[in-house]
């Protein structure tokens, strides 16, 4: 289990200097997040018994728990957030829109790539033979 956790610190702090020396405008967990990502594809080891994916597991099993400083962040700027109610809503709705629209875009793009397979299938409810 601690060579996994190093596994995954190690990342965040490789991501982290990256971006540092380089100037990057992207969060330093988010590079270390792309470089486990390069280090576990080209390891490619599978099973329960890989230490990255045993504390993988145990995290995941207690994700509700990171979700508390998030929780104290939003009470303790409940005013300012109050302040700014508009801007964040409308944020937020935007980029939902801005995403559905996105994926539907691209959902059509991949559509469009695969090959018909018409006259295959009978209309909707009914039996083939």
């Amino acid at each position: 289990m601690i060579v996994g956790l190093l596994w995954l610190l190690g990342c965040q702090l490789a991501g982290t200097a990256i971006v540092e020396l380089t100037g990057i405008p992207l969060p330093g967990p988010v590079v270390g997040m792309l470089l486990l990502f390069v280090a576990l594809v080209l390891r490619r080891r599978d099973g329960e018994d890989d230490p990255v994916i045993q504390v993988g597991d145990y995290f995941l099993s207690h994700l509700q728990l990171f979700f508390i400083p998030a929780g104290v962040g939003v009470i303790a700027y409940l005013a300012v957030i109050r302040d700014a109610a508009v801007p964040i809503v409308v944020a937020l709705v935007g980029s939902w829109v801005l995403g559905l629209a996105t994926v539907g875009w691209v959902l059509s793009l991949f559509l469009r790539r695969v090959p018909s397979v018409a006259g295959t299938e009978g209309a909707p409810g009914e039996e083939i033979e």
